[in-house]
């Protein structure tokens, strides 16, 4: 395990939409700076019900989460930016822009991209962008849901070696259906 402050505590967590059908019952799970743990699942599993539980947008019914700073990245990147404002000021509305298009030119952004409207950027532009308001928040938590789905195996490569870069400085929960990237990537792998 890494050597990092503990980013997020789970204990006891119980959760679910009734209580004959359970998705958790007493889970526990423990990230630190420095880690990249990946929820693994299939479809209904609670994968992303289990980031509405450490976003506080749903209650446990027992059990208690405790958690750093955090920031997200969506499985979907259209449904995450609003269509009539360019990329570069819903950015600056949640996060510091200093460093901004140095970040971006390291994640294969071409900084003019983010003077543009979601609508005029590719599903793989939009995502890359999201990662970055993600990391522009400073987070010490990254709840990441299917961050490259939306991306080329390339581009995929490449944003993924950069989220690994920032793993000194946060710890990073991510949900994927790939198991070959999970492997790749994770320090641990947790499967519903």
């Amino acid at each position: 395990m890494a050597a990092g402050e503990v980013v997020l505590k789970i204990e006891g967590l119980t959760f679910g939409y009734s209580k004959e059908k359970l998705l958790y019952k007493d889970f526990f799970l423990t990230l630190r700076r420095g880690e990249i743990v990946t929820i693994l699942g299939p479809s209904g599993s609670g994968k992303s019900t289990l980031f509405e539980l450490i976003a506080g947008n749903l209650k446990p019914m027992a059990g208690r989460i405790e958690k750093a700073p955090f920031s997200q990245v969506f499985q979907d990147p259209y449904s995450s930016f609003h269509p009539t404002y360019t990329i570069e000021n819903q950015i600056a509305d949640v996060a510091p822009t200093e460093g901004m298009a140095s970040l971006a030119s390291q994640m294969g952004i071409d900084p003019a991209l983010l003077r543009k409207f979601p609508h005029e950027l590719s599903g793989g532009q939009l995502q890359r962008a999201s990662i970055l308001r993600a990391l522009l928040m400073r987070p010490k938590l990254l709840l990441a849901d299917e961050p490259t789905s939306a991306l080329d195996n390339l581009i995929q490569l490449d944003v993924m070696k950069m989220l690994l870069e920032t793993l000194k400085e946060v710890g990073i929960l991510m949900i994927t259906h790939d198991r070959d990237l999970a492997r790749w990537c994770s320090d641990r792998i947790v499967e519903l």
